[in-house]
């Protein structure tokens, strides 16, 4: 049986009695406490238009461990190229706007998960310091990018996007040069794809993530804008 969520209480059930597809529960909000909740416990929401709000908590789970980054010659030549300029948390909606436009239909995913109402919730974890953008621009016109959320030594990756050639690897190298610098230990990728094991991601066990996240703690969280760092 599936858990539903109480309005009323922004906590969830244990993660590890996920259904064996990974739904962990129903119902609930997009309220920032939730959300938070959520990403600390290895939670994500994941619904498409029309649904209900569904979570999620997938046994393998999808990681890139900041070392273990794929900095391929080609990506360092565009990125030493001086081509494309990467900004922090400037466009933070619109990014994710872009993203909501990415047909991944070949993926087989559908490509409207990002609804309106998420959009207006991440933007107030944004507002709030916990939601963050990085933002590849070509001649100032933004052409790239991704965006996530962010809890103690890790970033929780949602989405990326680009228009023109290698700007998300890009994207993708400024953010891990970022958790590098700030001594993050882990960026979550969520679902397994061949993008992401090309760029180093590797499948870990549920158990191993859930572990990983005992790190996080509210005075270890880099909260704020990042457009100063």
């Amino acid at each position: 049986m599936i858990y539903q969520l109480d309005p009323d209480y922004p906590g969830f059930p244990n993660p590890e009695e996920a259904e064996p597809d990974g739904l962990v529960a129903i119902g609930g909000d997009l309220e920032p406490l939730r959300l938070v909740n959520a990403y600390a416990s290895g939670i994500f929401p994941w619904y498409g238009e029309g649904e209900p709000l569904l979570w999620w908590s997938l046994d393998p789970r999808m990681v890139l461990f900041p070392d273990e980054f794929r900095y391929s010659k080609s990506l360092r030549r565009v990125v030493r190229s001086g081509k494309f300029e990467v900004r922090l948390d400037t466009r933070f909606e619109e990014v994710m706007r872009s993203c909501a436009q990415v047909d991944r239909t070949a993926q087989g995913q559908d490509s409207t998960w990002i609804t309106e109402a998420m959009v207006e919730a991440y933007v107030r974890l944004h507002e709030l310091g916990f939601a963050h953008s990085f933002e590849t621009y070509c001649a100032d016109e933004l052409v790239g990018g991704l965006y996530g959320v962010s809890l103690g030594p890790f970033f929780f990756g949602e989405s990326m996007f680009h228009t023109v050639t290698d700007a998300s690897k890009v994207a993708m190298a400024r953010l891990v040069e970022f958790c590098r610098e700030h001594h993050f230990r882990l960026i979550d990728a969520q679902q397994q794809t061949a993008h992401l094991a090309f760029l180093g991601a590797r499948p870990i066990p549920r158990s191993q993530y859930l572990d990983l996240l005992s790190a996080i703690t509210p005075e270890n969280t880099l909260r704020g804008n990042w457009s100063h760092l």
